[in-house]
């Protein structure tokens, strides 16, 4: 994959949350952990995965780093923030931990043969996929795309 890289190194989404303690509980029952550097009583920073990381701010502390209102997820769409699964399985198993911890499903799970993926929202309504993919089955274009 070379011919796809890029000078920045990492990726931090930066989502508000209404409570900091509810929040480290839902994370942690999918089985997630945070790195301590860069979270406290206002943030939380979800490691994803080596690189990738879900910035999780209070509300108040969010606001400081925009003038535009903050978005309720559970009204208007923000962004799907979508997790690469090793397996269907464990697809299910997170999207099943996600469900158990509070969250919803926003859809039923979706199978197109060569990916398959499940979706909720977290407690504060914010859209999360968990997705997998067989690359060596996927369509060469979007558009290829079939339920075999």
């Amino acid at each position: 994959m070379s011919e796809y890289k890029s000078q920045y190194k990492n990726i931090f989404v930066n989502l508000p949350v209404k409570d900091i303690g509810k929040t480290r509980d839902f994370w942690t029952k999918l089985g997630f952990n945070f790195n301590p550097q860069f979270s406290d009583e206002r943030n939380l920073c979800l490691v994803i995965h080596d690189n990738i990381f879900a910035m999780l701010l209070s509300e108040d502390f969010f606001k400081g780093f925009t003038k535009v209102e903050i978005a309720d997820p559970r009204k208007a769409n923000e962004a799907i923030v979508a997790l690469s699964a090793e397996s269907r399985e464990d697809a299910d198993g997170l999207f099943n931990k996600a469900v158990a911890a509070g969250g919803v499903e926003t859809r039923p799970a979706e199978d197109m043969g060569w990916m398959y993926g499940r979706a909720f929202q977290d407690l504060d309504g914010h859209q999360w996929e968990v997705v997998w993919m067989d690359m060596a089955k996927a369509p060469a274009h979007p558009g290829e795309a079939t339920n075999n």
